[in-house]
């Protein structure tokens, strides 16, 4: 067994989770049957395997940054649930 009851507990406490009796048990069999497949992967033998990020290969898909004149403040605030005419006005947070 990878995993033990009581690691599960303790992570648990840390997490600040509840784990009752019926969950350990199935949260104790089901990391256990995780980490056994991890330490199965981990017997492959990887050398000369490039490391991949994403399983298709991805390039920067982003646009180029332009500068563009922002939005007129009249126009920005025609929408606003309320406004005093150069700012929003939101509740106050302190």
């Amino acid at each position: 067994m990878q995993i033990s009851q009581e690691e599960i507990l303790q992570v648990a406490k840390l997490a600040r989770l509840e784990v009752r009796g019926d969950e350990l048990k199935n949260m104790t069999e089901q990391l256990d049957r995780i980490l056994s497949y991890i330490a199965k992967l981990n017997e492959l033998n990887t050398d000369g395997v490039t490391p991949t990020t994403h399983a298709i290969s991805i390039h920067n898909a982003f646009r180029e940054d332009t500068t563009q004149d922002s939005l007129p403040r009249q126009e920005a605030l025609v929408n606003a649930p309320e406004q005093n005419g150069e700012f929003f006005v939101v509740p106050k947070v302190i």
